[in-house]
């Protein structure tokens, strides 16, 4: 990009960043003439932190404690966080993945009353085991929910498949064998370790000043001095753990998964990298994914994505197809004659304007906006840095991480098949 439409990117993506001396990030992005607000007050804390030292002293969990964290913290001896919001008229929400949690809401009105609710929901958790075994009940029912989505299903088979003992193995949700583990005392070591204020970030975009946003912040009365929290995570060799799975569940049509196991890569630049590499494989823009679509060999949901976390990195390819075999040949030579021709000039120009496209688009609206300057926090970068990192990827670089990246010696294929009906 020539230095012009690079200063209108950087001024697009602009936001106000401040770190409070509790150690809370915020990140503000006012929006004159919008006229809503959306906030996310998230933390670093996900469903693989199950090992832990704060203050020095070892915690063990069982799977699935902070996406059941999640749910717990929407109570209070004073009553539920989401009736609190309506009365505000504010729609809340909020979401579990594997390394972080994130709280938040969408006002048009008293969106000061509405951060309020956010800070203290958070600031002032409250837990008993009449609350916790309540709760252990209902998310059951949420785990037999994604027992039966095939999606849900062919991630999580290719992550047994592909490690050994990272916790990204067991399901953010954990089981209910695991969750009914779960007591106060894990739940509030869990908030004293990561819900502090130098673990979390408070991303808002709208109508509103970064004053009011510190205001609120100022009102909550944050911890000033936060726990030191180590995460713990275990060794996980090169190797997978295991190369093939199969199974039936109630489908419409098989469903093929191949993921690639990779050495963990670090930096904006390199992600960049590894995100495109999906799109040149078999994204919608390549003759691969067309001549697979037009035979009627997938279905237009078919892709890849790549997926980074302490400890672990993969490509996972997706989709429903009648032919499993047939469909995963053909992706692994696809694969094999990129990394000998290597990839197309064009479509790489593409996919790249493509990636600025979507960069630029997440900050047309609120909910967008908040999303990713969380999403920066998280990745423990800004949204300059990402745009700068992907101006500068040539497709020589493309080309090189081809030559040591999905590699079949260290791919894992999930295949799910429709289950038979029984003779009456």
């Amino acid at each position: 990009m020539q230095n012009e439409p690079m200063q209108a990117v950087r001024a697009a993506v602009a936001c106000e960043a401040l770190t409070l001396e509790n150690g809370l990030t915020v990140l503000v992005r006012p929006m004159p003439g919008y006229s809503g607000v959306h906030a996310i007050y998230g933390t670093r804390f996900g469903s693989i932190d199950l090992e832990f030292e704060v203050d020095g002293r070892r915690v063990s969990l069982p799977a699935g404690v902070a996406h059941f964290l999640e749910h717990k913290m929407f109570e209070s001896e004073d009553g539920d966080a989401f009736a609190k919001f309506a009365k505000t008229g504010a729609s809340a929400n909020a979401y579990t993945s594997f390394d972080k949690t994130c709280y938040l809401f969408t006002a048009t009105q008293q969106v000061d009353e509405s951060l309020d609710i956010l800070l203290s929901m958070v600031n002032e958790p409250y837990f008993t085991k009449e609350t916790i075994q309540k709760e252990q009940g209902i998310i059951g029912q949420e785990i037999k929910m994604y027992d039966d989505s095939q999606d849900w299903r062919i991630m999580t088979g290719l992550f047994g498949c592909l490690y050994h003992n990272h916790p990204i193995r067991n399901d953010i949700a954990g089981t209910v064998e695991s969750i009914a583990q779960i007591t106060p005392e894990m739940l509030y070591d869990c908030c004293k370790g990561f819900y502090n204020p130098g673990n979390m970030v408070l991303a808002v975009a709208g109508n509103i000043t970064t004053d009011q946003v510190l205001a609120a912040c100022k009102r909550a009365k944050l911890p000033a001095k936060p726990a030191q929290v180590k995460r713990i995570q275990p060794q996980e060799p090169e190797t997978v753990a295991k190369e093939r799975l199969e199974f039936s569940m109630q489908l419409a049509k098989p469903c093929l998964g191949v993921g690639f196991k990779e050495t963990p890569v670090e930096g904006a630049k390199a992600e960049i990298i590894c995100d495109m590499i999906t799109e040149l494989v078999c994204g919608g823009m390549t003759d691969f994914y067309r001549s697979l679509y037009d035979q009627g060999l997938v279905n237009p949901g078919f892709g890849g994505e790549f997926l980074v976390l302490d400890g672990c990195c993969c490509f996972l390819f997706t989709g429903e197809t009648d032919q499993p075999e047939k469909v995963r040949g053909l992706l692994l030579d696809e694969i094999e004659r990129l990394r000998k021709e290597g990839v197309n000039e064009e479509l790489f120009t593409l996919c790249k304007n493509q990636s600025y496209g979507e960069m630029l688009q997440d900050l047309e609206n609120i909910e967008d906006s908040a999303t990713a300057l969380a999403g920066s926090f998280f990745r423990k970068r800004s949204l300059t840095e990402e745009i700068e990192a992907l101006a500068s990827v040539t497709r020589q670089e493309v080309d090189e991480a081809l030559q040591t990246m999905l590699r079949l010696e260290r791919s894992s294929t999930v295949i799910i098949w429709p289950k038979q009906e029984e003779n009456a």
